[in-house]
């Protein structure tokens, strides 16, 4: 398997999926991340009828609740990152300081400055703002709402980074929507599609058969001995 970008046609078949079943296929093509590698407490989603993003991440770590010190990350060499390839990207961004989220990096300015350099979405445990005027179609998954960005600055950039329990590091590949985020692992990213197929079509017979005129029990246990039983 290889870790080359993937295709256009690979990552339409991602986005075809939402997190939850990517989540559910990744226990079977890479069991061992069964309980790791994705967010694991509540994210706010202002945007939840938006369809699910995959982009590649880059990474950051901000501030808000004072100044900025001197040997602060630019924010010019900052956007650069951003744009850099592999395309498309979401910027996952964990807010260091002791109360997350005090001040907002996000509302209508930077979702319209990301987005015009490639980027699909923010995952961040920081606040977002401006909520009516951040760039159409434009993901937004964060700790919290809030109406101010107080001394907000990006301390550095392109390092490891946790967001709501997941690790990420800069480059990993992100699956995202209303449930949350998980990362793929490259070496098992084109496996996935497949994966979830076979899980969908184990669903489906358990699914027709509770919703079936006359469900009971005995229904539902032989829809779920022939799931079982079905490869």
């Amino acid at each position: 398997m290889t870790d080359q970008p993937l295709s256009e046609a690979e990552l339409d078949a991602l986005r075809a999926l939402d997190t939850p079943t990517v989540c559910n296929a990744l226990e079977i093509v890479a069991p061992e991340r069964r309980a790791i590698g994705f967010t694991t407490t509540p994210l706010v989603c202002p945007r939840p009828s938006l369809p699910p993003i995959v982009g590649y991440a880059r990474t950051a770590r901000l501030r808000s609740m004072r100044p900025a010190q001197a040997g602060v990350a630019d924010r010019v060499a900052y956007y650069e990152y951003v744009a850099e390839a592999p395309g498309p990207t979401i910027t996952i961004i964990e807010d260091i300081d002791t109360q997350p989220g005090y001040g907002a990096f996000w509302g209508e300015v930077n979702t319209n400055i990301h987005k015009a350099i490639g980027c699909l979405g923010v995952i961040t445990s920081g606040s977002i703002r401006d909520l009516d005027d951040c760039a159409e179609g434009f993901q937004l998954l964060a700790g919290n709402v809030g109406p101010s960005h107080a001394h907000v600055h990006i301390v550095d950039f392109g390092g490891p980074v946790n967001i709501h329990g997941m690790d990420v590091e800069s480059n990993d590949l992100v699956h995202a929507d209303q449930h949350g985020a998980v990362v793929i692992p490259m070496s098992v990213a084109r496996d996935v599609p497949a994966a979830a197929a076979q899980i969908i079509e184990r669903e489906a017979i358990v699914l027709g058969a509770c919703k079936a005129p006359g469900a009971g029990i005995e229904s539902v246990k032989a829809a779920l001995a022939k799931a079982a039983e079905y490869h």
